[in-house]
């Protein structure tokens, strides 16, 4: 890869951090009571979270200018990357050997295919 492509690299792992945050944002907002349908699916977590989904969609498409289209893929893994490590220190969840392994698979297969 290039120096012309870093700039589009670096956008499409930003949208893929982002669309994990916001994949917190509505497990906060399912995790949460609420008293009608309205309610629950107007609560400002899910409004919020579905609005970062449409502008990751939005920037991942204008990182497919400078990324080629076989690494897109690969690069959408380091979500499984982010979204454990946010379950690991917002929700508390416990990490075994296998999630692991898993994690360092994840990270090798992206590894060896960018390598």
């Amino acid at each position: 890869m290039n120096n012309i492509q870093l700039p589009y690299l670096c956008l499409f792992l930003f949208s893929v951090f982002l669309s994990s945050v916001s994949q917190v944002l509505l497990k906060k907002a399912a995790m949460r009571k609420h008293k009608t349908i309205w309610e629950e699916y107007t609560d400002w977590r899910v409004v919020l979270g579905y609005g970062i989904f449409v502008g990751c969609t939005l920037l991942t498409m204008l990182a497919y200018r400078g990324v080629p289209m076989s690494f897109g893929p690969v690069l959408e893994t380091t979500g499984y990357v982010y979204v454990t490590l946010f379950g690991v220190l917002i929700f508390k969840e416990k990490m075994n050997k296998k999630k692991i392994v898993a994690l360092g698979l994840i990270v090798a297969g992206i590894l060896v295919y960018a390598l």
